[in-house]
């Protein structure tokens, strides 16, 4: 298991601390638990395609839409 570090302000590290003594947790084990939920709630990149994920993109670039099939945009390619 990889292990990462991260600053939490005191106030949430007590609620943490409260919450795992509650449960009988390690405060690690809620800290995942959260985690998880939160990507879960978030959807995971697998799930979508390139287009759902890339949709605030889509549009941003102006210019000739056939750039792929007409051959007149390959005038001088190459050369």
């Amino acid at each position: 298991m990889k292990m990462i570090s991260l600053k939490i302000p005191e106030k949430l590290e007590a609620r943490l601390k409260a919450l795992a003594g509650k449960h009988g947790k390690a405060k690690s084990e809620i800290v995942r638990a959260a985690l998880e939920a939160y990507i879960k709630s978030e959807g995971e990149i697998g799930d979508a395609s390139f287009l759902a994920i890339a949709s605030d993109l889509s549009g941003v670039v102006s210019g000739p839409e056939d750039l792929s099939s007409n051959p007149e945009h390959m005038d001088g390619y190459g050369k």
